[in-house]
């Protein structure tokens, strides 16, 4: 059994962190580092540049994924760790680029021994994972595994009705070329993230060992009424488009609620037609995002809502429709490489639970393919996807020195 400890650069990750954190910050608090945006280039120049002062080989592949290596004895093969450079819309300086930088440090840390791995390592910025931009899906992680069309960047538009493909120009990149990012190679991918949530918190955990990643389905939501004149219109006569999208969220909320502790359901994103205030509103277009760890209750949770939408619409004389934009099947994390995370945490002194994740992740699609596992660090309050987002720096070093040392079991 290998008993190494690995120990990283405490001061160096904490200050990546902070700095990297400046790109894409907002006046009031937050981030917006959206796909091929001025501060994504910039973030990931930084990333290169630490790359190569880590003594890493650097490449970009053609989406604008980042990779620095450190060769094997067998490079035909590649344990890959690392995580997404883009942010959700006001969100924090932790989720996704927290585990670049980890995975930065621990091949820092490991480059820096005096010993050459059997295996070659990397670790990986991806381009992205949050769809804040495009609606992407794991662009970096679908160019890797071959799943990314020809004529995808020209057909996806973000909220301006700039095409990927345009995007993708505007820094670099030529959109003709995605296919050239498939790899073969990768033979495991380790991933540290923040946890999102406070069961590490409130267990007293120092690191999570994820069993399980949550399946998740994103559907357009569209309920059209009758738009009238708010003052001559009686109430007892009204299609109101928002009075009966308001309930049927509250009712899939509370079935979904009701149900069992593993679901979860939001609607996030309203828009109101014409959204007048004079008006009685005739549309309303709203976002459903639904998860669950167990495939065939996360189907049923889906079949259901859709069943309780057109009775309340039927009930109140609207129409309801449905779009499915995303559908991701929960994605079980590799046993062996579960257990060498919790034995590296052992090693370290840091104490260990297993837990599923609420959150999808690109070790989710990445754990359809190749053999797959994540660490957690704890996220204080649960704090996520929002200026408050905080991982305090001690935890930060405790799960990076995790990683790098689960990294050197795995490959030396």
């Amino acid at each position: 059994m290998n008993d190494i400890r690995v120990d990283i650069d405490p001061a160096l990750l904490t200050h990546h962190v902070e700095r990297l954190g400046e790109l894409g910050e907002l006046p009031g608090g937050g981030m917006a580092r959206l796909q091929y945006d001025s501060s994504w280039a910039e973030a990931q120049d930084l990333v290169a540049t630490w790359m190569r002062e880590a003594g890493l080989r650097v490449r970009r592949d053609a989406v604008g994924n980042v990779f620095g290596r450190l060769p094997g004895t067998d490079d035909s093969r590649t344990i890959l760790t690392g995580s997404h450079i883009d942010t959700v819309p006001e969100g924090g300086k932790y989720d996704g680029a927290l585990g670049v930088l980890a995975g930065l440090a621990a091949l820092r840390a490991l480059a820096a021994r005096d010993e050459r791995p059997q295996i070659s390592l990397e670790v990986v910025s991806l381009c992205e994972e949050e769809s804040s931009r495009f609606q992407a899906n794991f662009f970096g992680s679908r160019a890797m595994l071959g799943l990314v069309g020809q004529e995808e960047p020209r057909t996806l538009k973000d909220a301006d009705g700039v095409t990927m493909a345009e995007a993708m120009v505007a820094v670099g990149l030529d959109p003709a070329a995605v296919a050239t990012a498939k790899r073969d190679d990768v033979a495991a991918f380790v991933e540290l993230h923040i946890e999102q949530g406070k069961v590490l918190e409130s267990a007293g955990v120092d690191v999570g060992v994820v069993e399980v990643i949550t399946g998740l389905i994103w559907e357009q939501v569209v309920v059209t009424g009758r738009q009238d004149h708010a003052g001559g219109t009686p109430m007892d006569d009204r299609l109101d488009a928002v009075q009966a999208a308001a309930e049927i969220t509250a009712e899939i909320t509370r079935h979904v609620a009701g149900a069992d502790g593993a679901g979860r359901v939001t609607f996030g994103r309203w828009d109101v037609r014409p959204g007048w205030p004079s008006i009685v509103p005739g549309e309303v277009v709203l976002s459903m995002d639904l998860r669950h760890t167990d495939p065939a209750d996360l189907r049923k949770r889906a079949t259901e809502a859709r069943e309780i939408a057109a009775a309340v619409a039927a009930r109140r004389g609207v129409e309801v429709t449905f779009e499915r934009l995303k559908d991701e099947t929960p994605t079980r994390m590799d046993p062996w490489l579960r257990q060498a995370l919790a034995d590296a945490a052992a090693v370290c002194g840091a104490t260990s639970m297993g837990l599923p994740s609420g959150a999808g992740h690109d070790s989710q699609l990445m754990g359809e393919h190749v053999p797959a596992a994540m660490l957690f660090v704890p996220s204080v309050e649960g704090r996520s996807h929002c200026k408050e987002e905080f991982t305090r720096p001690e935890d930060c070093v405790r799960g990076a020195t995790v990683l790098a040392t689960a990294l050197h079991r795995l490959a030396y």
